[in-house]
């Protein structure tokens, strides 16, 4: 299921945020990390998703992060996305014309979450961020924990409504969740969950992934997107693996102990030991010591090892 824009479609890296001991920002650890994902010629970047601590920054620090990405992306011709993903829909409106400028390939928005919207509030917000946005397409964020997690005839609906949304970064579902994707949403670029990503493909419904699996390693994770074309069912292999290690060693921190997804993908990415990141999370969300990740480095690479020969 293709989009309308080509750039938007398979393997996206997101931006994890290096937190200082103070809880400042290591804007120079930030700086290294976007390297390393240009080194891994991932198909893109994106930033200010959960694993981006949307929540959790002030507005300054927002634009120094998205100024910084920018500059190294464009300098790299590296296709980058900017969330500007805030809960407050005035706040968002105020982000998404500042990334506006920036020359990113999308935006990314969520729908606003102090109260549950409605289909027509919905419709009116994405409307508003559409024309901050002023040409620039959008990416609805619909996470499963949203307060409002919209079916796909719903999300069909808002974005014939709104063009200017042209992909949905999403959960998927089942056989019946895939059949109903492909009857309201053609056209859409729909981003699955990175570990579901060949599924995805499989179904001929996934653009992408704005990948937990590129948390764990970036190369890896792009040399396994790259397989699927060729090598559909190697690749649905090894994603039957990347999900008995997540489901067995990964969300059982946050089913049994309530860390956060921001947790956990910073917790992939010093399994993975790829770059200067860091599992710390910024007060007051609690973060996995590094020991965890130590401790499942050489199962992560006994499980999975084709992610760790790119």
């Amino acid at each position: 299921m293709k989009g309308e824009n080509e750039v938007l479609r398979g393997n996206w890296a997101t931006l994890l945020l290096p937190i200082a001991a103070d809880q400042s920002i290591d804007f120079g650890r930030l700086a290294e990390e976007i390297d390393l994902l240009i080194a891994a010629r991932v198909d893109g970047i994106y930033s200010n998703g959960t694993a981006g601590e949307l929540h959790n920054q002030t507005e300054a620090e927002y634009a120094a992060i998205q100024a910084l990405l920018a500059e190294r992306c464009r300098a790299a011709g590296m296709p980058f996305v900017i969330g500007a993903c805030q809960p407050d829909p005035s706040l968002a409106r105020q982000r998404v014309t500042l990334a506006r400028d920036l020359g990113p390939a999308a935006i990314q928005v969520v729908l606003p979450d102090w109260w549950p919207v409605t289909e027509p509030e919905a419709l009116d917000f994405l409307q508003l961020m559409a024309e901050a946005a002023d040409g620039v397409p959008l990416i609805l964020y619909n996470p499963p924990h949203a307060k409002r997690v919209l079916a796909p005839d719903e999300l069909g609906r808002l974005v014939r409504a709104v063009p200017a949304v042209v992909g949905i970064k999403l959960a998927d579902g089942d056989d019946a969740w895939y059949a109903a994707a492909r009857q309201h949403l053609s056209g859409t670029a729909l981003f699955v969950p990175g570990h579901h990503l060949a599924t995805g493909m499989r179904h001929g419904v996934a653009a992408g992934a704005f990948s937990n699996v590129a948390c764990l390693s970036p190369a890896g994770a792009q040399a396994w997107t790259d397989r699927m074309a060729a090598d559909i069912e190697g690749a649905l292999d090894l994603e039957r693996r990347i999900c008995r290690f997540m489901d067995q060693h990964v969300v059982p921190f946050r089913a049994l102990h309530g860390y956060s997804n921001a947790a956990l993908d910073k917790l992939l990415a010093a399994v993975g030991g790829w770059g200067p990141v860091g599992p710390r999370l910024r007060r007051p969300y609690r973060w996995i010591d590094e020991v965890e990740a130590l401790r499942l480095r050489p199962v992560a690479r006994s499980m999975m090892p084709e992610l760790f020969l790119a």
